[in-house]
């Protein structure tokens, strides 16, 4: 595979001791004022950090609006965009593991794009990930109010401050959790749907209703959501303890996340049909009532523990990107470390904003749709800069078909708004 990378006059000198050209080293050295990143991530904490982050809250919701939009054909969707979203991982396995420091994202564009380019799109990943931690605790806010609970804003907040908490205690410790909630959420979702596959009817995927053009390019958008998040495995690189892991664990993640997905919309479909699972605001436990007695508080618990692994590995990821990213422009505390290794203040700053956005917005569609929106651009510039630096025929095949659905997909919600 020949990689080419463009470098400024001032990059030609290498390193010495690493033979690293300097802008490549993820935007700034892997420790702050008082402390330096601990090497406690092997290739199961960062795989569990991937399927956290990506299998959300997204996989208890989506389901029922893409079939309300698509019927039946949301599977064809479902499909496109793991298509699609395949595309961006392959693109950032094919580079983001070259990168063996802090903020490798930050390098990434950088040494393609340029600083403010860069600057740019870490900002809208940044944007994405705040709207991320929202977004899944207002799914969880959904999911407090099938038991009846009230007042779930201060619920939200509260659990956004106790992962706030666990992280600054240390990466090794928020890794381990991640480990268990993983496991927790991903191994009763894969019984669901292998249990509901003798249930499939063929004639549950004859559409009842004509599809639209406008209702596939909406159901592309929402499926979107879902399928974001598989990037966190690659953004604790310094934390890391062998950075060759990077590339490997983004492959097993979305081999993971494509299997449930496909597998589990499959089944919802063929065994509901796709008007019952349009009705359903939960539609995995609407369907898990074919084979669970009280399917509802069961899918509802696992549904809570899987948005609170996901917002475990998206507190994680943009601490990470905001301690890079004020260690690269030099803002002060917010690029510091503790003793420990952990990004404090970055820790805080990132929990407490997106706190303050449910005060704004508690609801789950619009907080989804501007995090996919403000993340696919990121997404996009991720197989450009694949396709620039890698030449292998194959290769760029896979990164430009990921660049063009990605800007089309963008391009398709403009439209549609």
């Amino acid at each position: 595979m020949d990689i080419a990378i463009p470098l400024h006059p001032h990059h030609e000198e290498k390193r010495a001791d690493t033979g690293i050209y300097p802008e490549l080293c993820l935007g700034g050295p892997a420790m702050g004022e008082t402390g330096t990143y601990k090497r406690s991530l092997g290739l199961t904490e960062l795989v569990s950090l991937g399927v956290g982050g990506t299998i959300g809250s997204g996989i208890f919701v989506v389901p029922g609006i893409a079939a309300k939009l698509s019927g039946p054909a949301s599977l064809l969707v479902w499909a496109a965009v793991a298509i699609s979203a395949s595309c961006v991982v392959l693109s950032l396995a094919f580079v983001a593991f070259r990168f063996t420091g802090s903020g490798s994202f930050y390098a990434l564009f950088e040494s393609v794009f340029g600083t403010k380019a860069a600057f740019m799109l870490l900002f809208l990943y940044l944007v994405s990930s705040v709207f991320g931690i929202a977004t899944i605790a207002a799914g969880i806010g959904q999911y407090l109010g099938y038991f009846g609970i009230s007042r779930v804003i201060l619920i939200e907040a509260g659990i956004i401050a106790g992962f706030c908490w666990l992280n600054i205690r240390g990466i090794a410790l928020s890794g381990k959790t991640e480990d268990l909630l993983t496991v927790l959420k991903i191994a009763p979702l894969v019984l669901i749907a292998l249990l509901l596959l003798p249930f499939v009817r063929v004639e549950n995927f004859v559409p009842s209703t004509p599809v639209t053009s406008a209702g596939i390019l909406a159901t592309v958008i929402i499926v979107y959501w879902p399928f974001t998040g598989f990037e966190i495995s690659a953004i604790p690189v310094a934390e890391t303890k062998d950075p060759a892991l990077i590339r490997r664990s983004l492959l097993l993640v979305m081999l993971i996340v494509v299997s449930l997905y496909l597998v589990l919309n499959l089944s919802l479909i063929g065994s509901m049909g796709s008007d019952a699972i349009a009705a359903s605001p939960a539609p995995i436990a609407t369907a898990a009532g074919l084979i669970l007695p009280y399917s509802g508080t069961i899918v509802a618990f696992i549904g809570i523990v899987a948005m609170l692994s996901a917002i475990n590995a998206y507190v994680i990821a943009t601490s990470r990107v905001i301690q890079s990213l004020s260690t690269r422009f030099r803002i002060p505390r917010l690029g510091d470390l503790t003793p420990q290794g952990t990004p404090a203040y970055a820790l805080v700053a990132g929990c407490g904003i997106s706190a303050a956005l449910l005060l704004f917005t508690n609801h789950f569609d619009e907080l989804a749709i501007i995090s996919v929106i403000t993340i696919l651009i990121p997404y996009t510039f991720f197989c450009i800069a694949a396709w620039i630096l890698v030449r292998d025929t194959r290769s760029r095949i896979v990164s430009g078909a990921g660049a063009i659905s990605t800007a089309a997909i963008l391009l398709l919600w403009f439209v549609i708004h």
